[in-house]
């Protein structure tokens, strides 16, 4: 049985057109910029939590995570500047330095880098699924469908990562009034 994920994108592959050498219409710009955007200050975050941890799988999450963003804000940079877009200012690099130096008022919990960088990854999810539902060239519909695509495989290990160490924030369950447990 043919894998369902690599159907469709064989399928998405497959029905690029020449409706890619369109400009861009102002809802894929800005949902593109807006992206961008966010990817940067992510990016900012991520050297924040590296900066601040000293636990080797909150070190390899935030690794991953900033892996990921910073390829995904590279291919916007790159179809930003293409299509003529003019980039917008973000927060510079942050320099290392290390966990120990940083106060504890301010130094952030793994608890807390891990569930920051889960809520980024749930809005990420979120604009990109606008940006495709927005998305009249078939170039820049995929494109978010494989953004949406990494950030789904990794919230899935966030998630696993989150549930073993106790981090995970459930809400109450829901008990229908007449419900007997």
């Amino acid at each position: 049985m043919p894998n369902p994920f690599e159907a469709f994108w064989n399928i998405l592959k497959n029905s690029i057109d020449p409706d890619q050498e369109t400009p861009l219409h102002v809802g894929e710009v800005m949902v593109c910029w807006t992206y961008y955007t966010a990817l940067k200050e992510m990016l900012r975050f991520e050297e924040a939590g590296l900066n601040t941890t000293k636990d080797s799988e909150v070190v390899e999450m935030l690794k991953d995570a900033y892996k990921m963003c910073q390829g995904q804000s590279e291919r916007l940079e790159k179809l930003l500047i293409k299509e003529g877009v003019p980039l917008p200012d973000t927060s510079p690099a942050l320099p290392k330095s290390s966990p120990d130096d940083i106060p504890l008022g301010v130094k952030m919990s793994d608890d807390e880098l891990a569930n920051g960088i889960g809520v980024k990854i749930a809005g990420s999810l979120v604009e990109c699924a606008t940006g495709q539902a927005q998305s009249i060239r078939n170039d820049v519909g995929m494109m978010w469908a494989e953004f949406q695509a990494e950030l789904l495989v990794f919230s899935a290990t966030l998630r696993a990562l989150k549930k073993r160490r106790g981090w995970l924030k459930i809400p109450p369950y829901f008990q229908p009034p007449g419900n007997k447990q």
